[in-house]
């Protein structure tokens, strides 16, 4: 059992709490625009395509999907908006990948290095710990939904992806990036219900730490979530099973 698995654990329970705010919203909102930019239709558009399905699994309302596209074609004002990766490192020596979405950079940095000094990290140059991960699909099933994992390494498999790692309460369905709107689709198809499907950033090797230094990290990374220019936060920690955050 992989500690990194648990950390997706927390963010996602954390993501559902997210939603009642509104932050969720904010956030398959943005990365509709970005995707937009690149065409309306979503049927010439694999990116798009992805970040309708993201935006329906957490039942962002279909009038705000549609304002979404006009604002990343540019038919209405709002889609000013451009992605910028930030990396560094947190407690422990753990590297950590910060992608945001923002229409003002200059407001953008400020705030994620105050994060990183204030907490005890440091930010690094561009590509200082980016070539650490590799970026791939994952598509996450809840197992209270999916237990059996041989049915779901198999569903999985035929629709094909990589991989299916065992993460604490989920399953992680990994594809790769070429293969990832495919498999995601061929799930769809067959009713598959997914708790989350994007496209992330998968450490290569994970760094062990110590339950004093995970809640350290713990409280980076939630800070640098709660940043409305913060699309995704990822890190390599591989952390105690037991961990729980405190606070």
């Amino acid at each position: 059992m992989s500690g990194h698995n648990k950390w997706a654990n927390i963010r996602l329970r954390k993501g559902a709490q997210d939603a009642k705010r509104g932050k969720v919203f904010t956030k398959v909102a943005k990365e509709i625009i970005i995707a937009a930019k690149s065409g309306g239709d979503p049927a010439g558009n694999a990116r798009l395509r992805s970040a309708i399905a993201a935006a329906k699994a957490v039942n962002l309302p279909k009038d705000r999907i549609e304002a979404a596209i006009r604002k990343g074609t540019g038919q209405d004002a709002g889609g000013d908006i451009t992605e910028i990766m930030y990396e560094g490192y947190g407690a422990g020596g753990v590297a950590i990948i910060v992608e945001t979405a923002t229409d003002n950079k200059n407001r953008t940095v400020a705030d994620v290095r105050h994060v990183f000094t204030k907490y005890g990290g440091t930010m690094g140059e561009s590509g200082s710990v980016s070539f650490q991960f590799d970026r791939m699909g994952v598509i996450t099933l809840e197992k209270e939904k999916y237990p059996e994992e041989d049915a779901v390494m198999n569903m999985a498999l035929e629709a094909g992806a990589d991989d299916v790692i065992d993460s604490d309460d989920v399953w992680e369905v990994r594809t790769s990036m070429a293969d990832f709107n495919a498999v995601r689709e061929t799930l769809e198809e067959q009713g598959v219900e997914m708790a989350e499907a994007q496209l992330s950033m998968v450490p290569r090797v994970l760094v062990p730490i110590d339950a004093e230094t995970a809640q350290k990290l713990f409280r980076i990374t939630d800070a640098l979530e709660e940043l409305d220019d913060v699309q995704n936060v990822y890190t390599n920690a591989d952390i105690p099973d037991d961990f729980e955050p405190a606070g």
